[in-house]
């Protein structure tokens, strides 16, 4: 615990936050205010921003993509929670218990796990971060503002049955570790939702045959876990919109609806912030 708070104290140039933000966006159109200046030949690249989900809803995809484009980790508690699973120690036992019945890590344990990712990050230059399931519940948010400041937080919304039909799609190439979704939606409009359609996301050849689903990618357990993330994480959003640091975006569709629209809402060029980093 001590690991974890020190390794997250701001540093000056993140007190002086690049991204200060009163955030009351509801919808996929919305448009945040003082946004970098790219044209800024050294802008800040202190990112400290929060990815907020249901399981399934996208918040990897779009967290690792503003990962590459912006220049800071992504930090995904849950990937570091597999990678634990994935050893043979008593927390890996521990963890799969958990995990399998779709209940949420304890505090002590993510925060163990994510005091050692930001000091292996620390020790090789890391700045800044994009959170990526974490926090899941108000005391962890709690805990986060305590010892750092988080700048903004991405709400990634998506109606229910699609988010079912998400996690039960996913598969992971067991030779290479990405992850792909075999799932082709096509959610007709319900209840004055308008329809939805995603393509799948398949793996290239030398994958197709190397693929696995996720012990905890169950219709039982995705449920349950939804069950859980609104009952426990909920809260966490009225927690950051109080702060005025919440950005609801709801999806459009897949990836190639949603990206750019993603981008319009945190008032992102992606050509400016390439052309920024390589300057």
């Amino acid at each position: 615990m001590a690991a974890f708070t020190r390794l997250l104290k701001p540093s000056s140039s993140t007190s002086s936050l690049l991204f200060k933000r009163s955030l009351s966006a509801t919808s996929s159109s919305a448009v945040a205010s003082d946004i970098p200046n790219f044209s800024d030949p050294k802008p800040s690249r202190n990112f400290q921003w929060v990815f907020l989900g249901c399981p399934g809803v996208g918040k990897g995809t779009y967290a690792s993509r503003l990962s590459n484009l912006l220049g800071v980790p992504h930090i995904a508690t849950g990937d570091l929670v597999r990678e634990e699973l994935a050893s043979s120690g008593a927390l890996s036992r521990q963890l799969a218990e958990i995990v399998n019945q779709g209940k949420l890590v304890s505090d002590e344990i993510i925060f163990n796990l994510l005091s050692k990712r930001l000091e292996a990050g620390e020790s090789k230059g890391e700045s800044g971060f994009i959170l990526d399931g974490f926090p899941r519940t108000l005391r962890q948010a709690e805990i986060l503002d305590e010892v750092t400041e988080i700048d903004l937080v991405v709400n990634l919304k998506l109606r229910e049955d699609v988010l079912v039909e998400k996690c039960l799609g996913r598969r992971i190439c067991s030779q290479c570790g990405k992850g792909f979704n075999v799932a082709s939606i096509n959610a007709k409009p319900e209840n004055g939702r308008p329809g939805m359609s995603m393509a799948p996301l398949l793996p290239p050849q030398h994958c197709a045959s190397k693929l696995i689903t996720r012990a905890d990618d169950t219709e039982l357990v995705v449920k349950e876990r939804l069950r859980v993330y609104y009952e426990m994480s909920q809260p966490v959003e009225g927690f950051y919109k109080s702060q005025g640091k919440l950005m609801e975006f709801d999806l459009p569709g897949g990836i190639p609806e949603s990206w750019p629209k993603l981008l319009e809402a945190l008032n992102l060029d992606e050509t400016e912030v390439k052309q920024s980093a390589v300057a």
